[in-house]
């Protein structure tokens, strides 16, 4: 429930992240009469960017329930409280991270019975929202309310799974690695405390890391890459490298399964749904030119041969000696198993 970055194996775990199977809710959810008013429960991140000394009306109907779990250790009892209550409607109310913990914590919880989800954003980035067309402003009366007349949007988001180290299997949306992780980690969080939030943060770390593409020379951080290797799907194909640079070694990786991104970024040219990456090898100067047009979709034929593979997979394993990061989270050096998991139900106006 934290809203900065932090190590994964120093992060205290919920039993869900690290695979324990909790009680999942007993039976399966209750059908609601005609006119009846929904069962409603909320996960309120108080530390979230916009919640942030602000008040929360909890008091909107007796059915609806709210709950504020201090830490992400106190999420999967908060979760199986509002399993139990049959809920009709489950309320995220926070950002990308609190999203990404909630639905990691939940998958022992819920199981293959997840109710629909509405989420309120109110993080410092909300990039699902973003996808999902929820305007910055809604309220959980509005979610409430298009439980009923609203339209509902069908996601999967990525399972991150670690093969080495600390066990887990973390549920998210936007993957990345190499220019990707340094990026998140220094450029994004230097324009948090600038002020700069959403679509403006990640516009200004995308320039960035074109910038140092442009300007930095093979030595620099941000060029040189980071080692990784890429298999994809169930044959573990390896994927290829344009020996733009070392072969060993990708500029940046990044991962999604949502359809719209921030900011109008379109990194994966014509591929729309599914587990999509792109990657980057130690490309040229002139490819790197190319950049700004390639984030909005232009997608010539020669790109793999330029050093930029644009890829749908069902999954793909990443052996990788730097950081990777999942919605906000730095995991560290190791072995990943990244595919698409169940299939959720999302409310929107």
């Amino acid at each position: 429930m934290g809203t900065s970055i932090y190590e994964f194996p120093q992060s205290s775990q919920p039993d869900a992240a690290r695979g324990a199977v909790s009680a999942p809710r007993s039976g399966p959810r209750r059908t609601r009469a005609p006119g009846e008013a929904p069962t409603v429960g909320v996960i309120y991140n108080p530390r979230s960017h916009r919640n942030k000394g602000q008040d929360f009306d909890c008091g909107i109907s007796p059915d609806v329930y709210i709950v504020q779990p201090g830490d992400r250790n106190q999420l999967p009892q908060a979760l199986s409280s509002l399993a139990k209550r049959g809920i009709d409607l489950l309320v995220i109310n926070g950002g990308d991270g609190t999203v990404r913990d909630v639905l990691t914590c939940g998958q022992s919880i819920f199981g293959d019975d997840w109710p629909p989800i509405a989420v309120l954003p109110k993080g410092k980035t909300n990039a699902l929202t973003v996808d999902l067309d929820v305007p910055l402003d809604w309220t959980l009366q509005g979610a409430i309310d298009a439980l009923d007349n609203g339209r509902r949007i069908l996601r999967r988001p990525m399972a991150l799974t670690a093969l080495t180290g600390p066990k887990a299997r973390v549920l998210g949306f936007i993957m990345g690695a190499g220019a990707f992780a340094r990026a998140t980690t220094q450029t994004g969080q230097s324009a948090h405390r600038l002020g700069a939030f959403d679509s403006v943060v990640v516009g200004l770390t995308t320039a960035w890391v074109i910038l140092q593409s442009l300007l930095g020379s093979t030595k620099n951080v941000w060029r040189r890459g980071t080692e990784m290797e890429l298999r994809l799907g169930p044959s573990s194909a390896l994927m290829e490298h344009s020996g733009h640079g070392d072969p060993k070694r990708r500029q940046l990786l990044f991962a999604s399964t949502l359809e719209r991104l921030p900011a109008g970024l379109k990194p994966f040219g014509k591929l729309t749904k599914g587990l999509r990456l792109v990657a980057l090898d130690q490309i040229s100067r002139r490819t790197a030119a190319m950049l700004p047009i390639l984030t909005r979709g232009w997608t010539p034929k020669n790109l793999r041969e330029r050093g930029i593979h644009q890829v749908s997979a069902p999954s793909f394993t990443l052996d990788i000696d730097g950081q990777v990061i999942l919605d906000g989270e730095a995991f560290p050096a190791g072995k990943y198993r990244i595919e698409q998991s169940q299939e959720l139900e999302f409310v929107t106006p």
